[in-house]
């Protein structure tokens, strides 16, 4: 069985004697539950785990119940130290707020349980632990599974990985196409919209993010303003809607908005979004073409190797600390753009089918980058990217 590259991270920090709530979150189906079933049982020390999934939101009383249990599992152990693993923690209302109170208790009882907390949502996780678990947790982000674990786990070759994403779990079906599309569909993309944003968060349209959502996935690589996202929806709202509905869909791992690129921060804000999907899997299970047809049709196909690039910057953006944009000035354009502690790098990918001859002198000349990397035709293989982790990029 592969194990992502947390795992040890995890287990030495179990191991460690003193305290911590260690906080693993990121979206469905990337193995953050398999993660801790690998920690639970490499560690020699006694252990409870259970899942909010189904528990209703108002129970206020379930998240003490459970503690109350890990308290008694552990004096029944007679044990010095014990670990509590709390999967979709984000289901109870309050959750954060419960977790301090029942957390300092056992500071104060100097009672060693260690806490282990999994969530979907990373708007709602992000938001508890601010609220009321500062100085209190460490954080880990697990994003979808990039080319080099599929690669390792299935033996995926880089046009596969472009045209079915990183999501272990459907792995097994690719033989039978139609049956992947369907599956991703129903039990990844419904499931995500469904149990971590529209059950968790007010949604007041939820017909309307489903469609953006759509949308997103149809022009995952292009720009798209709001004003011309409204013209391609029956019901639109107002871009405010569109940008609260995308910022949610982008929380659960689904589709991002990547802004422009600017030195002024108020312009980045008000840009036009270029939609980027998390996964290239879901703009494929949404396509009518089969991956035989799609990797002889070059234009239509480029956009899905651009996708993958995006995707593989955009999840490794959440744990490494950069961010990604893209640039426009006019007519030119570059792809994609890395800041970090004012480190700037510019990304162009050329498939063959989006050649920008003047956006990288355009971009050197105004915004003076650390460097431009050439990703595609004329530069290095879009394959062999997938490989790098881009946070050495930055080196």
């Amino acid at each position: 069985m592969i194990q992502r590259p947390h795992i040890q991270f995890i287990i030495n920090r179990v191991e460690e004697k003193r305290r911590f709530i260690q906080v693993l979150f990121g979206p469905r189906q990337v193995g953050k539950t398999t993660t801790v079933s690998q920690v639970t049982k490499a560690v020699n020390m006694p252990f409870y785990s259970i899942s909010a999934d189904a528990v209703p939101a108002s129970d206020q009383g379930w998240l003490a119940g459970q503690w109350e249990i890990a308290r008694l599992m552990m004096t029944q152990n007679e044990s010095e130290e014990f670990l509590l693993v709390i999967d979709e923690i984000q289901k109870i209302d309050n959750w954060s707020e419960t977790v301090k109170l029942l957390w300092d208790n056992d500071t104060k009882e100097n009672r060693n349980i260690k806490v282990i907390l999994l969530g979907s949502s990373r708007l709602l996780i992000q938001q508890g632990l601010t609220e009321s678990l500062a100085g209190r947790f460490e954080t880990i982000y697990m994003g979808h599974w990039s080319f080099t674990e599929m690669e390792e786990a299935f033996g995926w070759n880089e046009k596969q990985y472009a045209w079915f994403g990183g999501y272990p779990g459907s792995a097994e079906l690719i033989g039978d196409e139609l049956r992947w599309k369907d599956y991703v569909s129903n039990s990844l993309i419904e499931t995500s919209i469904s149990k971590d944003i529209l059950m968790l968060t007010r949604v007041d349209k939820p017909a309307l993010m489903k469609r953006l959502f759509e949308l997103g996935c149809i022009y995952s690589g292009q720009i798209l303003s709001y004003t011309k996202i409204m013209g391609q929806l029956l019901d639109a709202g107002n871009t405010t809607t569109l940008s609260h509905y995308l910022n949610l869909l982008d929380t659960a791992g689904l589709l991002g908005g990547i802004e422009k690129f600017s030195k002024d921060v108020i312009r980045k804000r008000s840009s036009s979004p270029k939609f980027m999907v998390h996964n290239t899997a879901l703009i494929s299970a949404q396509r009518n073409e089969l991956f035989g047809e799609i990797t002889l049709q070059p234009e239509k196909w480029g956009r899905i190797v651009e996708s993958a690039v995006g995707a593989h910057l955009l999840n490794r953006s959440f744990s490494s600390g950069y961010h990604v944009f893209y640039w426009r000035s006019g007519n030119d354009e570059v792809d994609f753009v890395l800041e970090k502690r004012g480190k700037v790098i510019g990304i162009e990918v050329k498939s063959g089918n989006n050649n920008h001859p003047k956006g990288t002198t355009a971009f050197n000349k105004q915004i003076s980058p650390d460097k431009i990397i050439m990703v595609g035709k004329d530069g290095l293989p879009w394959e062999d990217f997938l490989k790098i982790d881009p946070i050495v990029l930055f080196k």
